[in-house]
């Protein structure tokens, strides 16, 4: 019987509380500018889940319509547009 692929629950979350929007896209979701909404907690933390395979991703946050990478990240690699995207190992 062939093993099942486990995934990992891996959190993003971005402190910004005067944000009105947030929304997370990366290789994992096509680059998708609105794929994935992040939700904004009491304290002005916007969070957001997801459930990934083994591999490695790279992402940016959408800030009301403005790309920009993970302040929280350090890891981070260089793209085609001549900012960085974050760099996440699962």
């Amino acid at each position: 019987m062939p093993k099942k692929e486990t995934k990992k629950r891996v959190i993003f979350k971005l402190d910004n509380p005067s944000a009105q929007e947030v929304f997370l896209a990366g290789s994992f979701n096509s680059w998708s500018p609105a794929a994935k909404q992040l939700k904004k907690d009491s304290k002005g933390i916007w969070k957001t889940t997801m459930m990934l395979s083994k591999g490695v991703y790279e992402y940016r946050f959408v800030v009301d319509g403005v790309w920009q990478d993970d302040p929280e990240n350090p890891d981070k690699s260089m793209n085609e547009f001549g900012s960085y995207n974050s760099v996440l190992n699962v």
